[in-house]
């Protein structure tokens, strides 16, 4: 850690990218605004992408901006976080869950500094700074097709790797009094120490969710004891050698009620994350799904897509409408070599569609 501390001061000064990599939980949104919070660009700007929570045609227009009726929903224009964020610093969180086509823009954006809004001709130029951070080795990704070798080598020029929490478990003492205080702050308790049992549990886990399960468990616990400390009775099941309950699954059957209670269950999820004031929910929900559904027939069709097309119960032309707008057919060897549907039919979210 003291070798991030380092590598994160050094780099802030500079214009150069970061890419952070880490499991989740690491705390890679700390060090990317502790880049820009030492950094000369410190008073512009500093902006937050989390880049797996959309779908590619909103994560488009969520970074670059749309003009006014460029897509069904685009009813005037709107600017993206790369022009919101110029002079500051732009963080991309989970990047690497972008699309092709939006690693391709990234790329220009990283190189050139300019970009297109969605549906305009216009070239806008933009001066900020790039911090990524993904919790997947891209390396494998670039292997099995997912991830760009350009993009990575404009991403990687200063990268920070920040260990799991298990791999440094003398810092969980010091987590756990930082997050003693803040949490007994916040709720006026005085919990004030830990028994030396409770640490020795907390210190001996294995923190699959990192500092962020640290975390949750050390407010948990402030919000339910009582007394001046905190006693392993005040920690979570998995801590004291107990099974943890787990929610009630619906397994096995393939009957319509276990698919209807899935499906219910699907899209109170998806209306959860999104929050009450989300305008997006079809693709959300419906988009993620569809893109799924496609993905799994056309791998038991062998990629065939007449075939794919047939089981799903739609024509040729709008599954290949359909390929060419999630992106998930690019780089599969059995694609077909003929273009019909290709530029002729652009999707109506894309259209500077290449």
């Amino acid at each position: 850690m003291r070798e991030v501390f380092k590598t994160t001061r050094q780099v802030a000064p500079s214009r150069a990218c970061v890419l952070i990599v880490g499991e989740t939980g690491t705390g890679k949104e700390l060090v990317a605004r502790a880049i820009h919070d030492l950094s000369p660009r410190s008073t512009g700007p500093y902006i937050r992408v989390n880049c797996g929570a959309l779908t590619e045609s909103l994560l488009e227009s969520e970074l670059f901006g749309h003009v006014k009726g460029s897509f069904t929903g685009a009813v005037d224009n709107r600017t993206g976080r790369f022009e919101a964020a110029h002079t500051g610093s732009i963080f991309l969180d989970e990047v690497n869950s972008t699309s092709p086509k939006l690693q391709v823009k990234l790329l220009r954006v990283l190189q050139e500094g300019e970009f297109e809004r969605v549906g305009d001709n216009s070239t806008k130029k933009v001066d900020t700074r790039i911090v990524a951070a993904t919790n997947r080795d891209l390396l494998d990704e670039i292997d099995s097709g997912r991830f760009r070798e350009d993009l990575y080598y404009r991403l990687n020029v200063v990268p920070i790797y920040l260990p799991p929490l298990r791999e440094r478990r003398e810092d969980v003492e010091l987590l756990v009094n930082f997050f003693l205080k803040r949490y007994g702050d916040q709720n006026r308790r005085e919990v004030r120490r830990v028994h030396p049992e409770a640490m020795r549990r907390l210190r001996e886990h294995d923190w699959p969710g990192n500092v962020r399960e640290l975390q949750n468990y050390v407010e948990r616990a402030v919000i339910l004891g009582d007394g001046p400390e905190l006693l392993v009775e005040h920690l979570p099941p998995q801590l004291r050698g107990e099974t943890a309950p787990r929610p009630i699954r619906h397994r096995g059957g393939a009957s319509g009620a276990d698919f209807a209670a899935l499906t219910s269950e699907l899209v109170r999820q998806g209306l959860r994350a999104a929050g009450p004031n989300a305008n997006d929910l079809h693709d959300r929900v419906v988009g993620q799904v569809e893109r799924e559904l496609i993905q799994q027939v056309l791998q038991a069709c062998d990629r065939v897509q007449i075939k794919a097309a047939a089981r799903l119960g739609i024509n040729r032309n709008t599954l290949h409408k359909k390929l060419s707008e999630y992106r998930i057919d690019e780089n599969a060897p059995a694609a077909p070599a003929n273009g019909d549907g290709g530029a002729d039919s652009p999707d109506a979210h894309h259209p500077d569609d290449e």
